[in-house]
């Protein structure tokens, strides 16, 4: 979701220097007028999701977003703590159906876990949400157009996912996919789609 955010930003402040981008998780603006004019009725699931996340499972992001040195302290004196904390993510946020060990192995997220312990680098990572809220949040200098050709994949669990118009006014989208399986996590629930869609897109410019 950040690298999506920063490569956004790098489309459309350093457009002379690529020659296109690709995302999966697109973070366009609803467009003027009535945003719901060109959403296509089997778009209004991802609208749908996107409400129930920001209902439900946003807790995270006002805790990190507000008192990160707090949570940090619990999750930098317990294992448990860390791995329930980043554990409940992986369940939630990518398409496993309620059964992470279906998607991961134990030994991807015992690693992803294992880097944060070692490195006591819980608190660094969750103050990306401090620092962002209080400069504004995550897009807060991107007001334009990203005018660099765009790929675009689209997970059917991802948490952002946005209709095709609403993309088409922020990005130049010349590559837009619906992928088959996948979450928020999908260069690591589906690296062969992924990579395959990556390359896809940046075939034409070879």
């Amino acid at each position: 979701d950040w690298g999506a955010i920063a490569t956004t930003h790098m489309g459309q402040l350093a457009a002379d220097r690529l020659i296109g981008i690709h995302v999966n998780m697109a973070v366009p603006r609803p467009p003027e007028g009535d945003p719901m004019a060109n959403v296509r009725p089997e778009e209004m699931g991802g609208l749908a999701d996107l409400a129930h996340f920001r209902q439900h499972e946003t807790g995270y992001q006002a805790i990190q977003g507000t008192k990160p040195q707090t949570l940090a302290y619990g999750l930098n004196d317990s294992p448990a703590g860390l791995a329930g904390w980043i554990l409940e993510k992986f369940r939630t946020w990518s398409d496993c159906g309620g059964d992470v060990y279906s998607t991961f192995t134990r030994d991807q997220l015992l690693t992803n876990i294992t880097i944060y312990w070692v490195t006591g680098t819980i608190n660094s990572s969750t103050r990306l949400y401090y620092e962002s809220m209080k400069s504004g949040g995550s897009l807060a200098a991107f007001t334009g157009r990203v005018e660099v050709p765009t790929g675009i994949a689209v997970f059917p669990r991802e948490i952002v996912r946005p209709p095709r118009s609403w993309c088409d006014e922020v990005y130049d989208v010349q590559h837009f996919t619906q992928q088959p399986k996948g979450g928020h996590f999908a260069a690591m629930e589906q690296p062969e789609l992924f990579v395959d869609d990556v390359r896809s897109f940046f075939r034409r410019f070879r």
